[in-house]
């Protein structure tokens, strides 16, 4: 029997086909609303750079075999951790800040991923419910240690002798838009900021290269089948600890350029949600449960934060006095991970 030759429409795949119309009519439909066509783009290119580090982070859990990281909100705190640490000692150059910053929530994270990825060991089959539960206790754990950190700097505490940390922290006197501006330039009056596409791809170059080294394959081969991996030889177990502490790390490290792009911080409950979207993103992108790869990364996070910079201006024109923007976010976030875990079976597009 002669194969049957894959469509076009089968290698992207219905859902993702979908998700680029829409997105496309969105554009479209902004431009006799009123909105700036330009603008939009430059915020949905803004938006993909500096989200994609946090999207990047479900590689590395994937491919080791944890399945899609819900609890990369303990890198998403190590990263915070590091960054008021950093307005704490209170640099004066802003790439100084910027990269400690970046040098503590990595240290941070490398303890937090190793300790996360033992417990996901002793859940085996059950790690996205466990990472569920992680990262949600995580965030309301932080709470109370947002109230306690003996912190001094009138950055990060309340004025007026109150105590604890801020909810919403500026960081335009440290390191706020220091990749944004970094060589950045107008095209035809789109902003495209070089310096945070720059380090966003630099990040997806290297964890190509690390997936491609020998103990990236080793932690691939780990998540594909554990069964003939442990037989070869190889510590399944390490490989998977080794896959969450690379996931932690770059969950610290999306977070503080997320927040430099963004302009501030944002603690408390403010990244319950996050690793929802990163989620969602990568599952746009032609993700699974089981598989993963950079080019996911990429066009996800492209399309999901497009369809979230287009949809809402769109839906805040037509119904100014709505709170559906926030309704549309949670459908399409949700919609997307539910839709993906129905095909998990099958590990389908």
């Amino acid at each position: 029997m002669e194969e049957r030759k894959e469509s076009l429409v089968d290698k992207i795949g219905m859902p993702r086909i979908i998700i680029i119309s829409f997105f496309l009519i969105l554009l479209i439909a902004a431009v006799p609303l009123g909105l700036s066509f330009t603008g939009l783009l430059s915020d949905t290119i803004r938006r993909w750079a500096m989200y994609g580090i946090l999207v990047l982070a479900m590689v590395p859990a994937v491919q080791s075999g944890i399945g899609l990281n819900f609890g990369i909100s303990l890198g998403i705190v190590a990263g915070l951790l590091g960054a008021t640490l950093s307005i704490q000692l209170g640099f004066s150059s802003p790439w100084i800040s910027l990269f400690v910053a970046l040098g503590f929530g990595t240290f941070f994270s490398i303890f937090l991923g190793i300790g996360y990825g033992q417990i996901l060991n002793r859940v085996k089959g059950s790690e996205m419910t466990v990472s569920t539960y992680v990262g949600f206790s995580v965030i309301a754990f932080m709470n109370i240690v947002w109230l306690s950190l003996p912190f001094t700097s009138g950055e990060l505490i309340w004025p007026l002798g109150g105590k604890g940390m801020r909810n919403t922290i500026s960081l335009q006197s440290s390191y706020g838009d220091v990749l944004n501006n970094w060589l950045a330039f107008d095209i035809a009056g789109v902003r495209v900021p070089t310096g945070l596409i720059l380090f966003f791809l630099g990040a997806c170059f290297l964890v190509w290269l690390f997936m491609r080294s020998k103990t990236g394959v080793a932690m691939s081969a780990t998540g594909a089948n554990p069964t003939f991996t442990k037989s070869s030889g190889i510590e399944t177990d390490r490989m998977r600890i080794l896959g969450t502490m690379v996931s932690t790390m770059l969950g610290a490290i999306g977070i503080i350029i997320y927040s430099q792009s963004y302009g501030f911080l944002q603690l408390y409950n403010a990244p319950l949600m996050m690793g929802f979207h990163c989620v969602a993103a990568v599952l746009i992108g032609g993700a699974t449960v089981s598989r993963a790869k950079i080019s996911h990364v990429i066009l996800g996070t492209f399309l999901f934060q497009g369809i979230l910079a287009v949809a809402l201006p769109v839906v805040n024109n037509l119904l100014p006095e709505s709170n559906l923007s926030d309704v549309i976010r949670i459908i399409i976030s949700n919609g997307i991970i539910l839709y993906a875990l129905s095909k998990t079976k099958g590990g389908s597009k």
